[in-house]
This record gives structure tokens, sequence and C-alpha cells, in this order.
């Protein structure tokens, strides 16, 4: 299992070719970022910085590290639209044809999907009939570019009230309805914990669809250390059952020196 590190998170006064290589000489090798049009700053995601793919690329083969995923669309919709909206679709898949095109520049083959908030005047069922139609092209179109899409359950008490896709089952569901294997879950620790705990049980039941983990200390979103969760257990036992794919870092750091940060989530981790 490798790690990766979200740098959106840590070293946020660098721009983003520094925080690949800080990241790197952290110890990690692997890294993923949110919007490709936009950076996060410390307090809002600045759409004055845009990343480039060629620098990004290049700042990954410089640092021996790999861009494991970036991310689709914002979880209310807006960058990207809201695939719980039928009137949003054109606008969601386009965007997922933008972003494909700059992950592949960017040496990139994943990118996080959210489903949009809930909707005023359409039902459960009106929401998620649109979400299963949109991503079922969008599944169509990752396939042909050789993509794979993450989709996220977020939560809905801490991060994101008003978020429509807030249940991993739910989200299961989705995917495994839709049965491709360019869609695929992404498993949010920190926000499932929050939403529905018994995270060991349940992920166990969706590593065969799982293809991502993100993971945040609980309460607080912090260093994953000092929390209510024991992370070198969870690791250990979806390593034994046998998931093989990347797991991702995404807190905000309360320590400091970052670089520091990043060696004690290591060195917690055992990884």
């Amino acid at each position: 299992m490798k790690l990766d590190v979200c740098i959106e998170t840590v070293f946020v006064s660098l721009p983003v070719e520094e925080r690949i290589r800080k990241t790197a000489e952290a110890g990690y090798d692997c890294v993923e970022f949110w919007f490709h049009d936009a950076t996060w700053d410390g307090k809002t995601c600045d759409t004055r910085l845009a990343k480039d793919a060629a620098a990004v690329r290049q700042a990954c083969a410089d640092a021996g590290a790999t861009l494991n995923n970036v991310v689709v669309n914002a979880p209310d919709g807006g960058p990207g639209g809201a695939p719980v909206r039928a009137d949003q679709r054109a606008q969601y898949l386009e965007r997922v044809e933008e972003v494909i095109a700059f992950a592949h520049s960017a040496g990139c083959g994943k990118g996080i999907t959210c489903s949009g908030n809930i909707q005023p005047g359409l039902s459960a069922s009106d929401m998620r009939g649109n979400l299963l139609e949109a991503l079922s092209e969008a599944a169509s179109i990752a396939a042909k570019r050789d993509f794979t899409l993450l989709l996220e359950p977020l939560n809905t008490f801490a991060d994101h009230p008003g978020y429509f896709l807030a249940s991993s089952r739910e989200a299961a569901a989705l995917v495994r309805e839709i049965g491709s294997p360019h869609l695929r879950l992404l498993y949010d620790i920190y926000r499932m914990q929050i939403m529905e705990g018994n995270v060991i049980s349940t992920v166990s039941g969706m590593l065969d669809i799982i293809g991502h983990f993100h993971s945040a200390g609980v309460p607080g979103r912090a260093e994953l250390f000092g929390g209510e969760l024991n992370y070198p257990e969870i690791l250990r036992r979806i390593g034994e059952a046998g998931y093989q794919g990347s797991f991702g870092l995404e807190y905000f750091p309360r320590m400091e020196d970052h670089s520091e940060s990043l060696h004690r989530n290591r060195e917690y981790l055992a990884l």
C-alpha cells in the first residue's frame, strides 16, 4: 500500500511545484490535489493560482513522485456542475472531459467526483436517478480515455451540510449498479467515521470497488495521530484483506512545521 498526500492542505504558502518537492523530501513519493484551475492558499481556492500540467509533471519527475488523482467538481457543484441536477449534466460532463485532459497531461489517471448538494423541489429518488445517469455517462467517457473516476460520499455534520451523497453504502450501490471498472468508490475514513462509524467492518464489504482512501484525524481533520481512530490497525486490516491501492492523507496540520507533521504521520502509520 502506498501513502499519498493531498498537497492542497500542506505548505500552503508555497507554489504547487514546491509543495510537491517538500512532500517528497518528507518521505512521500505520491501526491494528489484538488482543482486543476485553482489552488488552496490556506483560506480559499484561488482561481488566480491555476495549476500548469507540464510544470506539475516536471515537478513530480524531479522529486521522484507520482500524481495519483485530481478533483473533477466541487461538492456543491461549483465549479464543475452538480450531477444530481439534470440541467447541469452537460456542464458536468464537459468538466469531466476537461479534467481528464489536464490529468493525462500532468501524468495522472484518476479523478474524484462529487454528487452536488440536495436540490429543493427534487425528491431523493429524482436526484439519485439524475446522479446515476450522469455517472454512467461519465464512466463511459472515462473508459474511452483510460481514466478512473472516484465517487466520494462526504459528511454533512462537520464539513458539507446539504451534500446529497452522505452514505458510503449509497455510494457503493451506485458504483455497483453502473458496474464500470472506470468508476470506483473513494472511502474517506475521516468523513465516514463522522457519518457512520464501524469503519473496518464497512470497508471490508466494499474493498472490491474501493479505488482510493482518504484519511484525517477525528475530530478536527488534523494529523492522523491523537484522535479517536486507530489508523495503524485500519491500515493493517485493509492491507491483509488485499487492498493494494493508495491511501491518501487529506488533512489540515495543526503542527506549525508541516514537514515534521508529515514525518510524524509516517512514523505513526509505520509505512
